[in-house]
């Protein structure tokens, strides 16, 4: 029973990206997006502006921090994707996304002094190939000819984006408890993201978007990382994170029954090349293994 609780969060996430693609249809990208945090942080509101306001001392000089991750995880990361789904699949979204604790051990180098093992880079080369068998529909040579699609180009951009997020919430390990983070990081993310709200042509919701808003806002935004933390309780960091590999496998399924997206030779290829050359990076003794997922899950759960 206890398995359950990693397991809901993945299906509420997995089914977010599917929300993603299909807020296309009802509502402007820019309108989503703030419309998501504005929601989380009323619903968070009650729980967590009593004690911002009581432990407020310790937390104001950790804002330009925060307002920065909430900038790279919450703006940046979460927009790109809606504004890539629009010419990508969910599918796709979610392999790319795939790739984000591949590009945060690169990341990891420079701003965390940590080093590259050769199965690294092999599972490194694996990946982008893997990625390359994807987006290039199982022609690679197009690549040279006509580039990335605008879509996928977005979400690698958002894959990059969430990478710094994870690897700086690492290196900054910031003294404030992860709800009240979270909290936080959604008040800037909606004062950053309103500017984009007034520039956005389609912004009044309706009873088609009503449901995607209240989806992305609460059940992905508040109700999956409580579920996600209570499963750390219960079975621990490393076994929690292990679930996150399950996300492409379900948005794809997801996506299938509900957008009736297909799923060709090279999305079994491409996914399965991606999905092997990540696991493959973090091939590495136990201890090191144990320490990359906390870093994984304590970054999801923010």
């Amino acid at each position: 029973m206890k398995l359950l609780l990693p397991l809901i969060p993945v299906i509420i996430w997995a089914g977010n990206t599917v929300v993603n693609k299909l807020s296309v249809e009802t509502m402007s990208p820019g309108a989503m997006s703030f419309y998501r945090w504005a929601v989380a942080v009323l619903v968070l509101t009650p729980f967590c502006l009593p004690p911002l306001l009581k432990n407020w001392q310790t937390i104001r000089p950790l804002l330009p921090k925060l307002a920065a991750l909430a900038s790279l995880g919450m703006v940046l990361n979460q927009s790109l994707g809606y504004f890539a789904a629009e010419s990508t699949t969910a599918t796709n979204m979610a392999l790319i996304m795939a790739l984000v604790p591949l590009i945060s051990m690169f990341i990891s180098v420079p701003l965390l002094g940590a080093g590259i093992s050769l199965t690294g880079i092999g599972g490194a080369f694996m990946a982008l190939a893997g990625l390359v068998e994807m987006l290039t529909k199982g022609a690679p040579e197009a690549l040279i000819e006509q580039g990335i699609n605008r879509g996928d180009g977005l979400v690698l951009i958002a894959s990059l984006s969430y990478a710094l997020y994870c690897v700086l919430l690492k290196r900054w390990q910031l003294k404030i408890k992860t709800l009240q983070s979270v909290y936080v990081q959604g008040l800037f993310a909606v004062f950053i993201l309103f500017p984009l709200f007034l520039t956005s042509e389609r912004v009044s919701l309706s009873a088609a978007s009503l449901p995607l808003v209240g989806y992305a806002g609460i059940f992905a935004s508040v109700l999956a990382p409580l579920c996600w933390l209570k499963a750390i309780e219960a079975i621990g960091a490393s076994r929690s994170a292990m679930f996150m590999n399950l996300m492409p496998a379900m948005t794809a399924l997801i996506a299938v029954y509900t957008l009736g997206e297909t799923l060709a030779q090279y999305h079994y290829i491409g996914g399965l090349m991606v999905l092997c050359g990540v696991a493959i990076s973090q091939m590495k003794n136990k201890e090191k293994i144990k320490k990359n997922q906390e870093n994984l899950q304590s970054c999801r759960a923010a």
